[in-house]
């Protein structure tokens, strides 16, 4: 049987053997880190949780957007939203651990450099998240260094603002806050661009990691109350603003917090604006602070409260310094 003959190659005109055509290797192209990292801490608040992660899981630019979950010890569906949304980062704490701690545990797992802290009553529309990046970070290469945060106008179903924004606090309206008033509201003219505002509470800031990273994450004595306030302060301190943009939006839906009526959580307040006290005009006005509180809860015969203070009982299960 005769040998079959080897094809023979293409030729050019010149004689010169021409090699089949390589065909372009696939190039894999590397997915982009993201932009901004939401970060929400629950406690028992499945229902505005989902909420919440709908309304960021329809955000423009959703690729570049990571969202983490801190649950703190919830006893309800919050520890299994992840089932549900598998795009987010859930992390799972074994007992509530106050909000500061929380934070400080997902901005060290944050991937983005504009962390969005972002309270599960907020629902944001699907532009906010981008708008906000871009008021905050306008120029990567440029970025206004003037700006530590940013933050939208809230507003409740009907559309009247509802943002918290406040002064920072006096000694006395601090001792109010702590027994559960409210601090003073500011008044915010929305007819303007941008309005500074000197203490805006969690429920929607978004702020650079640098700067939290620069004032060594949340101070971890406040508990789960006032790390806001301090995070407020150190803006102040370093010269810096935060500003609010009333045409960037998101809703607010008011509840009740859900540690309202637990003892440690009660405690935890009064020993946390005690230590910011502390921490802006020294240990004897923390003290003069902490003993005008058990005198105010014996006033009140709640003894409860007075044990809770004077043995330094904490959220966390940790003991006030």
């Amino acid at each position: 049987m005769p040998l079959s003959r080897p094809a023979n190659p293409r030729v050019n005109p010149t004689g010169e053997s021409i090699e089949p055509a390589q065909k372009p290797e696939r190039v894999e192209q590397e997915p982009q880190a993201p932009r901004v990292s939401a970060i929400l801490v629950g406690y028992n608040q499945a229902p505005a949780l989902r909420r919440a992660i709908e309304a960021l899981e329809h955000s423009r630019d959703r690729d570049r957007l990571e969202i983490l979950v801190v649950d703190c010890g919830s006893r309800d569906e919050s520890t299994q939203l992840d089932a549900d949304y598998p795009a987010i980062n859930m992390l799972r704490l074994p007992h509530h651990l106050g909000a500061a701690r929380a934070m400080n545990i997902a901005t060290r797992t944050a991937k983005a450099d504009l962390l969005f802290y972002i309270s599960p009553d907020v629902e944001v529309g699907p532009d906010t998240v981008s708008a906000l990046a871009d008021r905050l970070q306008p120029h990567a290469e440029t970025p206004d260094t003037e700006i530590a945060a940013v933050c939208p106008l809230l507003v409740d179903a009907e559309g009247h603002p509802a943002s918290r924004i406040h002064p920072i606090p006096t000694r006395a309206e601090l001792s109010e806050a702590a027994r559960g008033a409210e601090l003073p509201n500011v008044q915010l003219d929305v007819t303007q661009e941008s309005i500074t505002v000197a203490y805006p509470e969690l429920d929607a800031v978004l702020i650079r990691k640098h700067f939290v990273r620069s004032m060594n994450y949340f101070d971890q004595r406040f508990g789960h109350y006032w790390a806001d306030a301090d995070l407020a302060m150190q803006i102040r301190r370093a010269g810096k603003q935060i500003r609010l943009f009333p045409a960037i939006r998101a809703t607010y839906h008011p509840a009740s917090d859900p540690l309202e009526g637990d003892a440690l959580a009660r405690a935890d307040r009064v020993s946390g604006a005690a230590a910011l006290v502390g921490k802006y005009e020294g240990t004897g006005a923390a003290l003069s602070f902490r003993l005008v509180a058990v005198l105010s809860a014996l006033a009140r015969f709640d003894l409860g409260l007075v044990g809770k203070l004077t043995g330094g009982q904490k959220l966390d299960g940790s003991q006030a310094a």
